[in-house]
């Protein structure tokens, strides 16, 4: 076959989901990201990473102060950043959150369950109704609900995701927190459900941390339990914010990862 002066070039073929996100320069448009308990800790190292060149909603309830500070310090760096306090143990709260996600933003591009945490350690024997209503209102609950809310919002989104943060509670049973477990396995098997049911349009993935240095551990784990974990962690330390932050970061942006949830735990818990 004669070409004569004609040339063969290769051609870059962008993905049709991708062709949404770029803008006319050909750079990754600006994303609307929420992040739930994102004044302290791992909701906060998040919101640091994700920050550049994207619009974030801090909500927050206990640590508005902290929340407020972050978002004078990620000021300059976002297109726009506001806190939003609310109680998500409560249906008026998560319907108070998204309501005002809705009237500041016509879309969410991404939404960071990471709100929860142990109300208190309590041996099976010593469970109770409030107990357990509280502790699956605050992991489970909160981001379930919080989540369907966000459904069109995410539908009307570039490349959607949920991220839900987990733990490795839920691996081990978590002996002494045993409602705190049962709570985050639920999440975890509502992410693998609302990714099914959600998909192709919005993707569900969740993150399980292990033993990491956070205040959390300060009021519910003794030091000599605490140094107990470290002991059986293979990588023989806790992990850090700024690594579970980097996890969820890589599940916003992978668009082939649905309905999984990657565990960070130094190798305290393997599959």
């Amino acid at each position: 076959m004669v070409w004569g002066s004609w040339r063969l070039c290769r051609l870059r073929v962008i993905p049709r989901q991708q062709l949404n996100i770029l803008d006319l320069d050909g750079m990754m448009a600006p994303r609307t990201i929420l992040v739930t308990g994102a004044g302290t800790g791992i909701g906060a190292a998040t919101a640091r990473r994700v920050a550049a060149g994207n619009s974030l909603i801090l909500h927050c309830n206990n640590s508005k102060d902290e929340a407020l500070e972050l978002q004078e310090e990620l000021r300059q760096q976002c297109v726009d950043v506001i806190v939003v306090s609310a109680d998500l143990m409560t249906e008026t709260g998560c319907r108070a959150l998204v309501e005002e996600v809705r009237g500041r933003f016509s879309a969410l591009d991404a939404l960071v369950n990471n709100a929860g945490g142990m109300i208190e350690r309590r041996s099976v024997a010593e469970l109770t109704w409030e107990h357990l209503a509280d502790s699956f209102a605050l992991n489970t609950l909160s981001a379930m609900r919080v989540t369907a809310l966000c459904v069109e919002l995410l539908r009307g989104g570039n490349n959607p995701c949920v991220v839900n943060v987990t733990s490795i509670a839920m691996r081990h049973g978590a002996p002494s927190a045993t409602a705190y477990g049962a709570a985050k396995a639920a999440l975890d098997s509502f992410t693998r459900g609302a990714a099914n049911e959600l998909a192709p349009d919005i993707r569900v993935n969740a993150v399980a941390p292990g033993m990491i240095d956070t205040s959390f551990h300060d009021r519910v784990t003794p030091a000599e339990k605490m140094a107990k974990f470290v002991e059986n962690t293979p990588l023989k330390r806790v992990g850090t914010v700024q690594e579970i932050a980097r996890v969820v970061e890589f599940l916003l942006d992978n668009e082939f990862i649905t309905g999984e949830t990657i565990d960070c735990n130094g190798g305290l818990s393997m599959r």
